[in-house]
C-alpha cells in the first residue's frame, strides 16, 4: 500500500431484482473489488425504502461512492439521500429487468468485462435530477399510458411480475387495446391550455420499458426536462406510433408535442396513475421541475451515453 487513504465504496444490492439476478453479482462484485483495490463492503436491501436508508446512514459515515446493484426503481432510493452533496458519486450495476438508466451514463444492461474495467476507473460526470411532488426522477416520469404499462407490471407496492424483457411487450399492445384518454390541463411558461393525455413522459433520459426511446433528444446534463406529450389517438394510430417508437421516429408525427422545459404543472379532474424511475403512483395533480447537474456519477465516456462532454 501506498499509506494513502483510500475512498470506502458501499454496493447497495437489492436480492429480488432481475427475479433474483442481482444475487448472482455478488461473488463478481467481491472479486471485481479486491481486482481493483476497492475499499468496500455489499448490503442487501429488505424492504422499500431500504435503499434510501441505508444511503443516507453510509453517507454519515464517510462513505465516498454508491453503488445500486439493482434495477431503476432502487437506484432512485439510493439516490434521494445524495441529491446536492458534491462530495459523494452513486453509480449503477444493472441488475433489474428493463434496466433503462443505464444508457443514460453509456453502459449496457448487463455488464461484460469492458463495462467492469470501464467502471472501476471512475471517470464521473455531473447529471441534472427532476423532481415531481416532491420525489426526485433520475431517468423519467410519466402519465398515461405509460403509467397504465408500469400498473400493468405491478402486483403490489415494491413487487412486479416475473418475466424479462417481453413482458412489457405484452403489457404495451394490452393496453394499447383498452386504454383510454383523459383530459388535462398543461402549464409551462406561463401559458395554459387543455388536451388529452395519451402519453406524457417527462424525462431526464431517453429510454423506457426497456427500449422504447420515448424522449430520443433527451440530454442528462443540458438543465432541461424533454417532454413527449400525446394527443387522443385511435386504434390504428397508436399500433402506428409504437413501431416508430423504438427509433424514436415518432416525435415527427403531428399527434405528437414533443419540447423542452425547466419546469411545468399538469392537472387532472380526478387522481390517476403515473410512474416515476417505474415505480408506481397516483395524484391528480403535478408540479415538475429539474435540478441541473446535481448529481454526480460513473459514466462511461466512450460509450453511447446521454451527455454533453
Amino acid at each position: 500500500m501506498d499509506g494513502q487513504i483510500k475512498e470506502k465504496w458501499i454496493f447497495i444490492l437489492n436480492p429480488v431484482a432481475g427475479n433474483g439476478f442481482a444475487k448472482t453479482l455478488i461473488p463478481v462484485i467481491e472479486a471485481k473489488r479486491r481486482e481493483h483495490n476497492i475499499d468496500g463492503k455489499i448490503v442487501l436491501t429488505g424492504c422499500p425504502g431500504h435503499a434510501a436508508e441505508l444511503s443516507k446512514s453510509y453517507y454519515e459515515q464517510g462513505y465516498k461512492y454508491f453503488i445500486s446493484v439493482s434495477g431503476d426503481g432502487t437506484l432512485n432510493e439510493v439516490a434521494r439521500p445524495l441529491i446536492n452533496r458534491k462530495d459523494v458519486v452513486i453509480g449503477i450495476i444493472p441488475a433489474g429487468t428493463g434496466n433503462d438508466f443505464s444508457q443514460i451514463p453509456g453502459f449496457k444492461g448487463r455488464f461484460g468485462e469492458a463495462d467492469w474495467d470501464i467502471f472501476f476507473r471512475k471517470n464521473v460526470i455531473a447529471m441534472d435530477v427532476g423532481t415531481v411532488n416532491g420525489m426526485i426522477f433520475l431517468n423519467g416520469m410519466g402519465l398515461g399510458f405509460d403509467a397504465e404499462v408500469a400498473a400493468e407490471n405491478y402486483i403490489e407496492p415494491g413487487k412486479v411480475k416475473k418475466g424479462g424483457a417481453y413482458k412489457y411487450i405484452w403489457h404495451i399492445v394490452k393496453t394499447l387495446l383498452f386504454f383510454r384518454e383523459k383530459k388535462v390541463t398543461i402549464i409551462k411558461e406561463g401559458t395554459s391550455y387543455e388536451t388529452d393525455c395519451f402519453i406524457n413522459t417527462i424525462s431526464i433520459g431517453r429510454r423506457f420499458a426497456g427500449g422504447f426511446f420515448l424522449t430520443p433528444k433527451a440530454i442528462a446534463n443540458d438543465g432541461l426536462l424533454d417532454v413527449c406529450s400525446i394527443k387522443r389517438l385511435n386504434l390504428f394510430q397508436r399500433f402506428s406510433l409504437l413501431f416508430k417508437v423504438p427509433k424514436g421516429e415518432h416525435i415527427n408525427d403531428p399527434k405528437v408535442n414533443y419540447f423542452q422545459t425547466k419546469s411545468m404543472e399538469l392537472d387532472f379532474p380526478s387522481e390517476v396513475p403515473y410512474h416515476v424511475d417505474g415505480e408506481l403512483f397516483f395524484s391528480k395533480n403535478f408540479r415538475i421541475n429539474i435540478m441541473a447537474q446535481a448529481l454526480n456519477i460513473i459514466y462511461n465516456p466512450d460509450g453511447k451515453h446521454f451527455f454533453n462532454q
